[in-house]
């Protein structure tokens, strides 16, 4: 009995430490160690989950909430708006500016390409502020439009209640649903060129005095992942935001991209400050255990459809089609597409008429468009068979005629010639 126990102890151990998951035809390391609450790791450009930990668990995430502000703003605002803070900003807000600050005035009119790199690079609360106020009216109207647009980026876990991330019970946001926000973010290529910025000084405004001319408010990045001369640095990085306070603990999200591959990680709720070590081992683990494999190219034939028995119209690609392939891996994701009637009035070049979704390995993947590859006509077929049978007619009609011609004048001559 005790032998039996000790081999399966030592079979026990030596399980535990084989260090590999098991993805149908291949093997992948274990994922590294996270500390942080609410963790992802993901795709960019296919929204793949290619590691997780309590990804749906919401957690206050102190200034990485900055993130949805800056891609709010950059969807709603020109980089040269100016941005007129009102006269009595600084006594409605002031329970929401603590912490950093550019020391915004009242009455003051400033860019939003300041005010977005003030936030971004210095996470400046006063800026996130300032542009909440300047796009949706107050503070709990532009938390209704964070709201929002989080549920339209499929976001299920998160509620904001203001734009920069100082402690709310109720502000609270899921690693998957931060993850969800940073690749809708990283389509404005604004984002990485102020977030990889080094060191930024704001232009003077109308409530620059002497003294601020002296001394400028000049700002330099806290991600310490840019800076090439850090242990901190990453190669590829394309941009992230840290985030702290001492009830939301530490929170640090990231963009990195390595041969047009890039990858997305979001750890929330840290209890420890070792969230730029961790970050570093989620994208290894990315970039060297997953390749980025294109499907379809734009315009490829994905299926067809049948109108009517015997038509065939091809259906393609709306866009370039990818999924993350663990390396070594052979398998491909399954398509599903829409099991609908075309309206014949659809059937026409160019036009999107239904969607095909792709699942891989149990997760369901961004939904793309098929295009109408070629204009159906109906009847066309129909209506040149009908010509074609009709000339067939007056031929053979015609051919009738002659030889009926022919016989006749024959007839005639052989009654003349017996005449004469």
């Amino acid at each position: 009995m005790k032998q039996a126990t000790l081999i399966f102890i030592i079979v026990a151990t030596i399980l535990a430490n084989l260090n590999v998951i098991t993805f149908a035809d291949t093997q992948l390391p274990t994922p590294p160690k996270v500390t942080a609450d609410s963790a992802v790791l993901m795709d960019a450009t296919t929204g793949q989950i290619l590691y997780s930990k309590n990804m749906d668990a919401a957690y206050p995430p102190a200034s990485t909430t900055k993130m949805m502000t800056a891609l709010l703003t950059l969807e709603n605002c020109k980089l040269d708006d100016v941005v007129t803070i009102g006269n009595d900003f600084t006594q409605q807000n002031y329970k929401l500016l603590d912490g950093n600050s550019i020391s915004i005035k009242d009455g003051e009119q400033i860019t939003v390409k300041d005010l977005l790199h003030a936030m971004i690079m210095f996470s400046a609360n006063d800026a996130a502020v300032a542009l909440a106020v300047h796009i949706s009216g107050s503070v709990p109207a532009f938390a209704a439009l964070m709201n929002k647009r989080a549920a339209e980026l499929g976001c299920t876990s998160s509620h904001f209640a203001n734009p920069n991330g100082l402690y709310d019970p109720n502000h609270k946001v899921s690693g998957k649903d931060m993850a969800l926000i940073l690749r809708e973010l990283l389509k404005h290529p604004e984002f990485s060129q102020i977030a990889t910025t080094i060191h930024y000084t704001l232009s003077p405004t109308n409530k620059t005095d002497a003294a601020d001319t002296i001394k400028e408010r000049s700002l330099y990045n806290e991600d310490k992942m840019i800076y090439k001369n850090r242990p901190e640095y990453y190669e590829g990085i394309v941009g992230g935001k840290t985030g702290y306070t001492i009830q939301s603990l530490f929170s640090y999200v990231a963009c990195a991209n390595r041969n047009n591959h890039t990858l997305i990680v979001t750890l929330i709720h840290n209890p420890e400050k070792d969230y730029y070590d961790e970050a570093k081992s989620l994208f290894d683990y990315g970039f060297m255990n997953y390749d980025l494999v294109k499907l379809y190219s734009k315009g490829q034939k994905v299926s067809s459809y049948s109108p009517k028995k015997g038509v065939s119209i091809p259906l393609t690609a709306s866009e370039d089609v990818y999924y993350e392939l663990p390396k070594g891996s052979t398998e491909k994701p399954q398509v599903s597409i829409d099991k609908k009637n075309i309206p014949i009035s659809a059937l026409k070049k160019g036009k999107e008429v239904l969607n095909a979704t792709l699942t891989f390995n149990n997760q369901k993947l961004e939904t793309f468009g098929l295009i109408c590859g070629t204009t159906y006509v109906p009847n066309t077929i129909k209506s040149s068979s009908i010509n074609y049978n009709i000339i067939i007619l007056i031929i053979a009609l015609i051919l009738i005629g002659v030889v009926l011609f022919f016989i006749t004048n024959f007839r005639k001559r052989k009654k003349l010639k017996g005449i004469y």
